[in-house]
C-alpha cells in the first residue's frame, strides 16, 4: 500500500457520471488538460469521496450516498460553504474550487476541491514512517495544536456566523442524541437511563461559543510526506458548526484507545493513540486546558458525553445490522462495544462523584480548622 492514499477501484454501485462532471467543470470556466483518471477513497463511510486527476490538476469531489434523504446529514453546499468561510482564518483548511447545486448533473449536489497531497494516518502508523517515542508525541501534541487553533479562530462578525448557533449547544446536543438513542434501541444494550439523565441534570452552566470540528480524529488530517509530524490539512468539514469546544473535545476522547484499555476497546481502535509517546486520555485534557483559557467547572460532563454520543454512533450502524438492513459482519457485535461505553460512561461519573465527595470534605476540614483558630 503507498505511503501517500491515492484512492482505488470506485467501488460497483458508486461509479461516478465522470463525462457528465468533467463537461460542467469545464463550463464553469476551469482549464482542464488532458483525459481525467477517477478513484475512489475507501474510508468514506458517510459521503462518497473521489480523486480526479487531470494533466494540470488534481481535484477531489464530494458527493452524498446514493438515496440519501437526510439532508442535514449529507449537506454538501453547507459542507462547501463551512470550508470556504472557514479558510481566511485557518490555513490548513482544503481550498475549495467550485459548488454544483444543479440536481441535473450527477443527480445530487457535489463540490470539488483541491487534492491535498500528503499521508493520512488510520489504524496504524504506517511502518515507512519509522517514528520515535519522541516523534509520536510531536504528533500527538501537533494533532492538539491544531484543534486548539481552530478554537481560536474569530468567528464574530464573519461569514462562520452563518454555520450554526452556539447557543444552549450543550443541552441541544444531549437533547438530540437522547432521542436518536431511543430510536434505535435494541433489547440487548443498556437503556443508558441513569447517564442520560446524569448528563441532563450537569448541564455547564457557563458555556463557551467558538468554531467546532466535531469529528476531530487522525484519520482526518493530512500529514506532511517531508515532515510526517506536521499536519497540512484537515478533512471532514460535515458536522462543524459553532458550539462548546470542550464538546469537541470530549467527542475526540471518545475515540481516544489507550494501551491499556480493554479488549472490546483495543477491537476498535481506528487511529494509533496506543502508541508508546501518544498522550493518555487524562494528558491529553490537562494540555488542552493548560494552552486555553477554559477552566471548565465539570470536565466529567464534556467526557462523559462523548462517549455517549459515540455508543449511539455505534449503535446506530448496529441498529441496520439487527434488522437485516446490513449484512457487514463487522458490526455484528457491536451491541457489546455499546455495553463496554455504558460501563466507561457509568465509571466516569462515579469518579466524579468521589472527587466531588473527596473536595467537599477537604473544604468541610478547612472550614473547621478556620473555626477553631
Amino acid at each position: 500500500m503507498p505511503l501517500i492514499d491515492v484512492g482505488g477501484r470506485v467501488r460497483p454501485g458508486q461509479e461516478l457520471d465522470i463525462q457528465a462532471v468533467d463537461q460542467w467543470l469545464k463550463a464553469q470556466g476551469l482549464h482542464l488538460e488532458g483525459d481525467v483518471q477517477v478513484t475512489q477513497y475507501s474510508n468514506d463511510a458517510s459521503n462518497w469521496t473521489y480523486r480526479l486527476k487531470y494533466y494540470n490538476a488534481d481535484l477531489i469531489l464530494r458527493r452524498p450516498p446514493k438515496g440519501s434523504k437526510a439532508k442535514l446529514a449529507h449537506d454538501m453546499v453547507r459542507e462547501y460553504k463551512v470550508q470556504k468561510y472557514l479558510a481566511p482564518y485557518y490555513s490548513v483548511t482544503p481550498e475549495m474550487v467550485v459548488l454544483c447545486e444543479d440536481k441535473s448533473v450527477i443527480g445530487c449536489d457535489f463540490y470539488v476541491m483541491k487534492r491535498i497531497k500528503g499521508i493520512i494516518v488510520r489504524r496504524r502508523l504506517p511502518v515507512e514512517l519509522n517514528f520515535s517515542k519522541k516523534q509520536v508525541q510531536q504528533l500527538c501534541i501537533n494533532m492538539l495544536d491544531k484543534l486548539i487553533e481552530l478554537h481560536q479562530v474569530p468567528y464574530q462578525g464573519t461569514e462562520l456566523e452563518k454555520i450554526g448557533n452556539g447557543e444552549n449547544y450543550c443541552q441541544r446536543q444531549v437533547e438530540q442524541w437522547d432521542r436518536r438513542y431511543d430510536r434505535v434501541q435494541t433489547i440487548n444494550v443498556p437503556s443508558f437511563k441513569y447517564v442520560r439523565k446524569w448528563l441532563l441534570a450537569n448541564l455547564p452552566e457557563n458555556s463557551t461559543t467558538r468554531v467546532i470540528h466535531n469529528d476531530w480524529r487522525f484519520d482526518n488530517l493530512i500529514l506532511n510526506a517531508k515532515q510526517p509530524t506536521e499536519i497540512i490539512g484537515v478533512l471532514d468539514w460535515e458536522m462543524a458548526t459553532l458550539g462548546d469546544p470542550l464538546m469537541d473535545l470530549g467527542n475526540a476522547l471518545a475515540y481516544w484507545v489507550e494501551a491499556t484499555d480493554n479488549m472490546i476497546f483495543r477491537s476498535t481502535r481506528r487511529q494509533p493513540t496506543h502508541l508508546q509517546g501518544m498522550f493518555s486520555r487524562k494528558q491529553v485534557v490537562d494540555y488542552y486546558l493548560n494552552k486555553t483559557d477554559l477552566t471548565p467547572q465539570n470536565w466529567a460532563f464534556y467526557e462523559v458525553f462523548g462517549v455517549f454520543r459515540l455508543a449511539v454512533i455505534t449503535q446506530q450502524i448496529y441498529y441496520r445490522y439487527y434488522h437485516k438492513h446490513s449484512s457487514n459482519p463487522t458490526v455484528k457485535n457491536f451491541w457489546m462495544v455499546v455495553q463496554a461505553l455504558h460501563v466507561r460512561a457509568l465509571k466516569l461519573i462515579a469518579q466524579h462523584k468521589i472527587q466531588d465527595h473527596q473536595l467537599a470534605q477537604k473544604y468541610t476540614q478547612k472550614l473547621q480548622g478556620m473555626l477553631r483558630r
